[in-house]
């Protein structure tokens, strides 16, 4: 007795599976992999949408093509095997690479899956086979591949001794120069506990990844002096830094130890620097000026450092004392211009008891203070003719007198002068004697302004906010592009101060926010041109703007995606939604 159907049940259940098969159609167009079914012969009977975008054929030219269409004899032959394999094992085969043509001639890698398919009695009757384009990443495996061989020879070659331990400080590894600065060979270190080593000489090192290992914390340029018996003057740079896996978990130490003991190899392992001493650059004539500072620091004559103010002329001075054998001696500055004369003759030069009105005690001058060491004259224009003959005895005799006392003191001083004046034209004007002029300026250092040198600018951005960020005890999670695009566009009259400054600003402002236009001083805003304030957020709403990011990155999409703050997926989906393929293409 048969049943009769309800209606109305069957309507519903018509309505629940056309649901499915339009969730299955869905998928089955926006999935990234392309999905393919090919009969007996390998011709194409459906295919999705993004097998197209991979092959760079429609749907209807794909349809009824043979996969050999789109690719050389010897890859139809091999992905002919796969093929006749997986008929003859019903086994289906899974990521076998091979390269495709595209339509415009482009070419890909691409990774398949084949699988059987059977008819409804069973008989093999095609196959279903799934595409993805892996061509950015082999290049990003091989990219991988060349970095890491590129590390590892850099391992093996470069003179610095480079170990590694875990966090039990058992060795993991040790390169070549580990021999000639430690005297013992890699072979001999691996596997060994640092912490019991038996060669000598060691002790600062282990000091040095104990502090590492138990704060997970780098240690920079500690100087030290090695034992070791048949080089016992060697003396060495030990820097430390925490080990991170794959996953950002501490996973140990490594130890890069440099041996100083012949400074002059450095310049030549040296080839580009981004910071010296507490100098931020890279651009070219900040090398010129890292380069004179390192020629002069040994020699005992006095420098002239010019620059606009804020340029950070102290900082040069400060560069050259610590590079030089005063190293480790008195640094005294003095501003010319803050003291009335009286005041800054005191200063220095010192005076007696009784010297004139408020002078109840002796005082010491900042050329004794500097004694050895190197006195740093700041805005050395402003001072008064009468300090300019003393100052001028000073520099020639060596010797000073204190005010109100008649007796001469010898003073072994290095004289450092900074000035943001023209002083040859003061000298040609009469406000500045000839003489001293040409006995400061035995060297000169001109130090340039920021705006000569613009593309130290992302460097100086980058340490200001690190050190705001330790200052504060803040996270700073970055800065917007349209910020960086302003500090590039504006001219910076205070030059390194006003940037500091400004970046101090943004972080007390920004609440642990990355740092936007919002923050800046008001005469940084005020100096984008109206209608030129862009946000950091792309819109990529333009066709012409995701062409653009297309043709810059030579329609790499993944690339196109960053540049546009936008992930893949909706790239490909704005691309689809515009129509945008490269100009070879009919379609387009």
């Amino acid at each position: 007795m048969e049943i009769e159907a309800d209606p109305k049940e069957l309507e519903a259940h018509l309505k629940q599976l056309q649901k499915k098969i339009d969730a299955y159609e869905t998928i089955f167009k926006e999935i990234e992999d392309g999905y393919a079914e090919i009969d007996l012969h390998g011709r194409v009977e459906s295919c999705n949408p993004a097998l197209c975008r991979i092959i760079g054929y429609t749907v209807d030219e794909l349809t009824g093509m043979d996969y050999r269409e789109y690719m050389d004899a010897d890859t139809a032959a091999k992905v002919y095997q796969a093929h006749n394999e997986v008929f003859k094992t019903s086994v289906p085969k899974k990521s076998f690479n091979y390269e495709i043509t595209g339509k415009d001639a482009s070419k890909h890698i691409v990774e398949i899956s084949i699988a059987l398919r059977k008819d409804d009695a069973g008989n093999p009757d095609g196959f279903r086979i799934f595409m993805r384009d892996v061509t950015e990443r082999r290049i990003a495996e091989q990219e991988l591949y060349n970095h890491k061989s590129r590390l590892e020879a850099i391992f093996r070659s470069v003179k610095d001794a480079i170990i590694t331990v875990d966090p039990d400080m058992n060795i993991i590894d040790a390169n070549e120069s580990a021999k000639t600065i430690c005297g013992i060979s890699s072979d001999e270190m691996g596997g060994h506990d640092f912490s019991h080593c038996q060669w000598g000489g060691c002790q600062p090192c282990r000091d040095v990844l104990s502090e590492t290992l138990n704060k997970k914390k780098a240690i920079y340029e500690y100087q030290v002096e090695c034992s070791r018996r048949d080089r016992p003057h060697q003396k060495v740079i030990l820097s430390s830094a925490p080990l991170l896996n794959g996953m950002g978990g501490f996973s140990g130490a490594v130890l890069v130890i440099r041996d100083i003991t012949r400074i002059n190899d450095l310049e030549n392992e040296l080839k580009m620097r981004h910071r010296f001493h507490n100098i931020v650059g890279k651009n070219a004539k900040m090398q010129e000026l890292y380069k004179l500072i390192e020629d002069l620091a040994d020699f005992e004559t006095t420098v002239l450092i010019a620059g606009e103010s804020g340029t950070g002329k102290e900082l040069v001075a400060r560069a050259l004392h610590q590079s030089g054998r005063r190293a480790l001696k008195p640094f005294i500055a003095v501003n010319c211009s803050a003291l009335a004369e009286n005041l800054l003759e005191s200063e220095l030069f010192g005076h007696v008891k009784g010297a004139f009105t408020g002078a109840i005690h002796n005082m010491q001058g900042r050329f004794q203070k500097a004694h050895t060491g190197t006195l740093l004259l700041d805005e050395i224009g402003d001072i008064s003719p009468r300090i300019q003959l003393k100052l001028l005895r000073v520099l020639q005799e060596k010797t000073f007198e204190r005010v109100g006392d008649a007796k001469e003191i010898e003073v072994d001083v290095r004289v450092i002068a900074c000035t943001n004046q023209d002083l040859n034209e003061k000298v040609r004007r009469g406000e500045f004697r000839e003489d001293l002029y040409y006995r400061l300026k035995v060297v000169e250092l001109k130090v340039p302004p920021l705006r000569e040198r613009k593309d130290d600018i992302p460097l100086l951005v980058e340490y200001f906010k690190e050190r705001y960020q330790r200052k504060f005890n803040i996270a700073i999670p970055g800065i917007a592009n349209d910020v960086l695009r302003t500090f590039m566009d504006y001219s910076w009259p205070g030059n390194v101060r006003e940037l500091e400054h400004s970046m101090e600003r943004a972080a007390v402002l920004c609440h642990g926010q990355a740092i936007t236009l919002k923050q800046l001083p008001p005469e940084l805003k005020e100096s984008i041109p109206a209608g030129k304030q862009v946000h950091p957020q792309s819109t990529a709403e333009e066709p012409e703007q995701i062409l653009s990011a297309l043709d810059k990155t030579d329609w790499n999409k993944a690339k196109a995606a960053r540049l546009l703050h936008i992930s893949r997926n909706t790239l490909y989906r704005k691309m689809r939604k515009h129509g945008l393929a490269r100009s070879t293409d009919p379609h387009r």
